[in-house]
């Protein structure tokens, strides 16, 4: 009988450890390819930066908007209807609700990121028409 469960005991503990390093090798793997996609430098930082005001990353504000391009019409439209849906006077989640609110709140971040500054658009749009000028 004993002999059964010692068997038993390092059976598990096999499994478990397998598991274990299943878990880990994967964890690796996830945290090395989201500092891929983080990208590096500034643009890598403000990234982790949006990331942890929001509580949510870009991927996963695009999922829950179920949207694949950040075209702002779509993300707007999107955004309408699934708030209005989730509505809580008409029978929907206030959870739900917030999380639609704040994957918008993640992309417009994004948005206004990726947006270069007017200052320097029109800037260099002068420079452009003044070396044609020439």
């Amino acid at each position: 009988m004993a002999k059964y469960i010692a068997q038993i005991i390092v059976l598990g503990t096999q499994i478990v450890g397998r598991a274990f390093a299943r878990a880990l090798k994967q964890e690796i793997s996830a945290s090395q390819e989201a500092a891929k996609r983080a990208g590096g430098g500034q643009q890598g930082q403000n990234r982790v930066a949006a990331n942890l005001k929001t509580g949510m990353t870009l991927e996963e504000a695009q999922q829950i908007l179920n949207i694949s391009k950040l075209e702002p019409e779509e993300i707007q439209k999107h955004y309408e209807h699934l708030f209005q849906v989730n509505d809580k006077s008409k029978g929907g989640s206030f959870y739900l609700q917030s999380k639609v609110f704040r994957a918008k709140e993640r992309i417009d971040q994004e948005l206004k990121a990726s947006k270069p500054p007017e200052g320097n658009e029109r800037k260099e749009q002068s420079e452009q028409s003044q070396s044609e000028q020439k």
